[in-house]
């Protein structure tokens, strides 16, 4: 019966989602004939403009691949019902000190692609944790919070960059070029894609064991659905909590040391570079299930790739697909809202029972 009722929820979840994608692109589509003057050409370089060349298809793969880094951070974070969105800047500071790692130190040959990745990943770890930790000790509100630490971060690390690793030959802002060790090799020839994607899908399967395999992961989640359910049950609350944004912070990170050792070869960031928050779309798209994030990460990259394509041939700005993305959070979210409200409802009318029993 319990199990019966998990797939009738999964079932309806999957349904509000796609029923979501699907009114969104249709708003879409109905814009695209109000404003452009060739609204066919338009919706084709849409909809075909990723799969046009091997240089696009590539592009999508390869902007799927970061965005499963931060959604996979994200889900972790908020299946602990933690709304803690510093992901944004464990990413950008995880690339920072990955590069630094691997420009001053004198990295043997052997270590110098896991050694940076591993400081990326601690660097976005600790991020992460402060928002954590405040919210367990302290009760502080985990989005506000991290929202101002991001910038924070953002200007701690343009500050270490112009001061320490800037390569004052370059023409902007950056640090200097990453020695070949430490470059992520390329996976696909012509193509953006690199080996990272690797990377990327090994931290999908970690992720999805460490919370539906494990017993923290279990605590994780039970926090997540209810935190009087998981007092009640003897979970030790602020150590769950502090244990999962340590973790999504980690792989935020990491994200961050492989986009900058596989993409650009040398950090030159002088803003957030907003994968963070895309993560966030993804995170919500796929249900804050790991194992959902890459075709979440997929489409979402597709969508970007298309309008792209969209707005170099037609007349249709690339902006549009923010405004599909708005929809599609504002309906998915609403869907989700709703059933976690009830589930909550649910939970307690069960522990009141149980308690007047």
């Amino acid at each position: 019966m319990r199990e019966k009722l998990q797939n009738k929820n999964l079932w309806f979840s999957s349904a509000t989602t796609i029923l979501a994608v699907v009114i969104s692109l249709l708003i879409a589509f109905i814009l695209i004939m109000i404003f452009s003057d060739n609204p066919g050409a338009s919706i084709s370089d849409l909809l075909t403009g990723p799969f046009s060349s091997k240089r696009n298809l590539g592009n999508v793969i390869s902007m799927a691949s970061t965005f499963t880094f931060t959604g996979v951070a994200i889900c972790i974070m908020f299946q602990a019902s933690l709304f803690n969105v510093a992901a944004e800047g464990a990413f950008f500071l995880g690339a920072m000190f990955a590069a630094a790692a691997a420009t001053l130190w004198n990295i043997p040959v052997g270590l110098a692609l896991v050694v940076p990745m591993v400081i990326g990943a601690v660097t976005g770890a600790i991020i992460c944790f402060i928002p954590g930790i405040l919210k367990a000790k302290f009760n502080a509100d985990e989005l506000v919070s991290s929202l101002m630490l991001n910038y924070i971060v953002l200007y701690l690390g343009l500050y270490l960059l112009n001061t320490y690793i800037r390569d004052p030959q370059f023409g902007a802002l950056a640090s200097y070029q990453l020695p070949a060790a430490s470059k992520i090799s390329n996976l696909i020839q012509g193509t953006s894609v690199n080996n990272g994607i690797i990377i990327a899908i090994i931290l999908v399967i970690i992720s999805y064991v460490f919370l539906y395999r494990t017993k923290t992961g279990y605590s994780v989640r039970v926090l997540g659905q209810n935190k009087d359910y998981a007092n009640y049950s003897g979970i030790k609350v602020a150590k769950v909590i502090v244990i999962s944004q340590l973790a999504g912070g980690a792989v935020a990170g990491l994200g961050g040391a492989v986009e900058v050792m596989g993409m650009y070869g040398r950090f030159q960031w002088t803003s957030l570079p907003g994968y963070g928050w895309d993560g966030v779309i993804v995170a919500i798209l796929a249900g804050n299930k790991p194992q959902i994030v890459p075709v979440a990460a997929i489409f979402l990259a597709y969508l970007r790739i298309g309008a792209n394509v969209m707005a170099r041939s037609g007349d249709v700005p690339s902006e549009l697909i923010t405004v599909i993305q708005a929809v599609m959070i504002i309906l998915v979210t609403a869907s989700a809202l709703l059933s976690h409200i009830k589930k909550k409802i649910i939970i307690k009318e069960a522990l009141s029972d149980g308690q007047n029993s």
